[in-house]
């Protein structure tokens, strides 16, 4: 529906354009046609146009308007009265070539500054609109042309900068370049920056119509155009437009249209209006206007379309907005707007579209409704709407679409209301707590025909019969409810032809009423029956199938063969069920498309099979998650060319490999979690200098088989858990980016990653992680080595096991400036030395535990420290504190710097590096001391009670 919006929008604009080039050709011509003289030509105008034409092959794809055609084939040297050729608009007293209308054309070639057009100095107006110039730069002897007043090349596939000699064209009213993009990645073929937006348009005074959508502008709004007092248009739609919007352009005398949508980083916010305003229709979506809708906006009282979806407005919605009486078009969602929807909006007997999605709109849907007739286009989805569905709403007969999903409205609700309105084709109900309630009788082929229909949420406890009377569905959802049992056989043979989208999941189904199901939607995309109780095989979708999402079930069998040629799989879930088998190693043909592959918690076996080739470029996969299955041999080296891979999860498996090192070159790889495999020997330090695993969030080598140290390069090579900046707090998800999702409530838009932290042997499972959150798990293995003073710069760090290892030496003090830190596991290593003050820094540590250890010295008081219990501290015999109930020796209150329980060789491992720091300072700056220090280090438990005395007579003289 959007999407026919939109495209419906763009051909009325087009429409209109070409309406006012003709308005204006035929009012300069207005005479000679009144009274039917054919004018006389020039012959050395014919032959120029003739020459144009020649360097112009006609190509019926290269306009894209429906109703385009080649207006040149009728141009020939036979007729060379050029003044009677379609397109040709001629001065009746001069014979002057004064109008060239070759707009929609399917024109295809190249243009330059040579062209044979730029000889025809007497032209007034030239559309070249809609045709494709295969990304020529638009000629710079465009200004030879300078009686020019309508110069229109929109939707051309101009490219390049815009040429600096269109503002010698001092006599133009209309310039429109819009549209010189690619439709399809929106990427912008012209820009504006030399000359800039403000420089271009500083002589064109005379303009009336400016239209400069999607040119990559990447500048402020003039304030000059606040002195353009001839403007009517002014259209500047995704131009990357930034800075505040001159609020003195809203007060421009002849100001009919204004659209700035689209310019994310554009500011701005509405002024007062102290006159009636001429404007017809404001477009500011998405942007960042904000504040509130003046109450004096009545004042724009021939507005039609107001549009400010995706700003930042607040407060109530005025109730003098329902003063303007020709609004056809009200869109207002996704702001910030409270209270009840104004009584006033029954006045708005125009609207044909109201949009107020995504706010916080309180209170009940007034029951005045049925005075908007002629609305087609309702949307109150996302807000905090309550009570009833009026019954008012059964007398919009116009209404097509009508969305009142995530609202808190209950009651229960006759259904037959909406089977009587047979415009009604999209449906959306879900996610309140509404009970649906439907006729007994038989329903017959006269009621509304459906094609999107979302009852999600709606306490159904079957299938209603209504929809096996449907033929024209494309989405239906019924996720949410608690339907049970088997699906009934009719559902199959509900809208084979159309159905692209089905939603049937979270209910208490147990299966097909078949052994074997082929899914019989020709056009299927979505299928998701996720958490229900299906028992059998793998259901078999159509070749059409983009995301399948069975998991959380009990399925069982093998995975049919007949997946590997579903070439457009995105999303391919099988997780949770009772699956078993191989994986078809021909399932990696799928690469190029699929996206997110689930296999966890099944019973596959065998070797996995290799994704992605030497051609990995084209590759789409994102995330793999094969994890708590039975997979053996070694991970496919193949994946280090799925260059977009974000996630590999493989924990729980049979795995026998060494650390794929070979991965660290992944430029987006955010998660490997390897935990309890076969993974072994020493990890290497990388072969090359630059930076491995440089997005890194999460890292989960557990449970193995790792020996040795474990590199310091890869800990300074985790940019990623350096930084605490967050892209808007988002979760790391692997994005789909398909405008037929985005624009449904059929799934969700993106694959959330999740993972598992084990602490004190207690799994947290993290169902989403935001983009901001990173964790190190190395447990359960066998590094050696001491703890790198580098983990204290992976600031973004909230949980650091480095559990049940064979680390030594003493807690670096650089883990004090992890302060997101949530968890801190060192347990069961071979650690010595005092537990660090700074750690009381960590301000937000839930979990810590450094039992079983060779620690000593009194554990540090405070903050959350006085929350930690024994089994924190357990097993370190030279530990002394509170927690443990045992006291220290001395009679200070703080803390020592040194135990004074048994003296032991770790501890005195610790003293001698922070006397080889006093020795290094030394020599570097001459002091005699550093030297003296460095003597003194020949006998090391000596030298710790000497330095223990020297500082406590240090601090009594302080």
């Amino acid at each position: 529906m959007a999407l026919s919006l939109c495209l419906l929008a763009v051909l009325r604009g087009l429409v209109l354009k070409l309406l006012l080039f003709r308005i204006a050709v035929f009012t300069t011509c207005v005479a000679s046609h009144a009274h039917d003289v054919q004018p006389f030509f020039h012959d050395d105008e014919s032959s120029e146009l003739l020459q144009f034409k020649e360097s112009f092959v006609i190509a019926h794809t290269a306009s894209r308007y429906e109703a385009a055609y080649p207006k040149v084939l009728q141009w020939n040297s036979e007729t060379r009265n050029c003044c009677s050729w379609d397109g040709v608009e001629c001065d009746e007293h001069t014979g002057n070539v004064i109008g060239l209308d070759l707009s929609s054309s399917c024109l295809f070639g190249s243009i330059n500054s040579n062209s044979t057009l730029f000889n025809l100095r007497h032209i007034r107006m030239l559309s070249l609109a809609d045709n494709n110039f295969n990304h020529s730069q638009i000629p710079a002897a465009i200004t030879q042309l300078s009686g020019l007043t309508y110069l229109n090349l929109s939707g051309s596939y101009f490219c390049g900068q815009v040429p600096f000699e269109i503002s010698n064209l001092h006599m133009l009213t209309y310039l429109d370049l819009s549209h010189n993009y690619d439709p399809d990645t929106s990427e912008k073929f012209l820009q504006l920056k030399n000359p800039s937006l403000k420089t271009l348009v500083l002589n064109l005074t005379r303009l009336e119509v400016l239209y400069f959508s999607y040119i990559n502008i990447s500048s402020e709004v003039p304030h000059s155009f606040s002195n353009f007092t001839s403007l009517r248009w002014l259209l500047l739609e995704d131009c990357e437009l930034r800075g505040a919007f001159p609020t003195k352009i809203f007060h421009l005398p002849n100001l009919q249209v204004l659209v700035v949508k689209h310019n994310e980083n554009l500011s701005g916010h509405f002024p007062e209006f102290h006159e009636r305003s001429t404007l017809l229709e404001l477009g500011l979506g998405h942007t960042g206007f904000s504040g509130r809708l003046p109450s004096s906006i009545d004042k724009l009282d021939s507005l039609k379309i107001l549009g400010i979806t995706g700003c930042n407005f607040s407060g109530a919605i005025p109730h003098s907005l329902g003063k303007l009486a020709k609004i056809t078009e009200l869109r207002l969602g996704k702001n910030n707007f409270i209270d009840p929807i104004p009584s006033s909006f029954q006045n708005l007997t125009q609207l044909t579209f109201l949009n107020l999605y995504f706010n916080k709109i309180t209170g009940s849907i007034p029951p005045w409704l049925g005075n908007l007739t002629k609305i087609e286009v309702l949307l109150l989805s996302e807000n905090k709407l309550e009570g009833p569905i009026p019954q008012s709403v059964s007398k919009l007969m116009n209404l097509d679409e009508l969305n009142l999903c995530l609202n808190n409205l209950s009651g229960f609700l006759e259904f037959d209301m909406f089977l009587n309105m047979k415009s009604l084709t999209s449906l959306q109900l879900g996610y309140n707590n509404l009970s649906l309630v439907f006729r007994k009788t038989n329903t017959n082929a006269t009621m509304s025909k459906f094609n999107r229909l979302g009852l999600d949420f709606c306490n159904l406890t079957e299938f209603p019969n209504f929809l096996g009377y449907q033929n024209k569905l494309e989405w239906l959802d019924l996720a949410g409810n608690k339907i049970y049992g088997q699906i009934p056989k009719w559902v199959l043979n509900t809208s084979v032809d159309t159905l692209m989208g089905l939603n049937i999941s979270s209910n208490f189904l147990t299966g097909f009423n078949q052994k074997s199901i082929v899914l019989p939607w020709v056009n299927l995309r979505l299928f998701d029956v996720s958490y229900n109780m299906l028992q059998g095989p793998l259901p078999i979708p159509p070749l059409s199938i983009q995301e399948f999402d069975v998991s959380n079930n009990k399925l069982n069998g093998e995975v049919s063969h007949l997946f590997c040629n579903m070439s457009s799989l995105y999303e391919f879930n099988l997780s949770k069920n009772n699956l078993s088998g191989m994986v078809p190693h021909c399932l990696g043909n799928s690469s190029t498309s699929l996206s997110v592959l689930s296999l966890e918690n099944n019973s596959f076996h065998g070797v996995i099979p290799q994704i992605c080739s030497n051609s990995g470029s084209a590759s789409s996969l994102r995330l793999i998650d094969l994890s708590h299955n039975k997979f053996q041999g070694q991970l496919p080296r193949s994946w280090s060319y799925c260059m977009m891979l974000e996630g590999i999860v493989v924990s729980n498996n049979q795995l026998v490999d060494t650390f794929p090192s070979w991965l660290g070159s992944l430029p987006e790889l955010k998660l490997l979690v390897l935990h309890h495999n076969g993974f072994y020997g020493v990890i290497e330090k990388p072969k090359m200098d630059v930076d491995q695993f440089a997005k890194l969030h999460v890292i989960d080598l557990s449970s193995n088989n790792f020996t040795g140290v474990f590199p310091s390069h890869y800990i300074s090579s985790w940019n990623a858990m350096k930084s605490v900046e967050s892209n808007g707090w988002e979760y790391m998800s692997a994005k789909w980016n398909d405008s037929w999702s985005n624009n449904s409530r059929l799934s969700n838009t993106d694959s959330y990653y999740k993972m598992t932290i084990t602490s004190k042997g207690v799994d947290t499972i993290y169902q989403v992680i935001l983009d901001v959150f990173a964790f190190v798990d190395l447990s359960n293995n066998k590094f050696e080595g001491e703890i790198s003073d580098l983990f204290g710069k992976l600031k973004a760090l909230r949980s650091l096991n480095l559990s049940n290892n064979m680390l030594t030496g003493c807690i670096p003090l650089s883990l004090g400036n992890l302060t997101y830190l949530e968890s801190l596991d060192l347990s069961r290593n071979k650690l010595s030395g005092q537990i660090p003050q700074q750690l009381t820094q960590l301000g937000f540590v839930e979990t810590f535990n450094v039992s079983h250890n060779n620690l000593v010295g009194l554990i540090p008081q405070g903050n959350q420290f006085n929350t930690f219990d024994a089994s924190s501290f357990e097993g370190n015999r030279g530990l002394c504190g509170d927690q443990l109930f045992k006291k220290c020796a001395t009679s200070s209150s703080s803390p020592s710097p040194f135990p004074t329980a048994e003296k032991d060789d770790g501890d005195s491992e610790c003293l001698v590096k922070l006397v080889w720091g006093f020795v290094l300072a030394g020599y570097i700056s001459g002091i005699v001391v550093g030297v003296a220090l460095a003597d003194i280090m020949i006998n090391r438990r000596a030298l710790s009670g000497w330095l223990r005395s020297y500082l406590t007579k240090m601090g009594k003289r302080n």
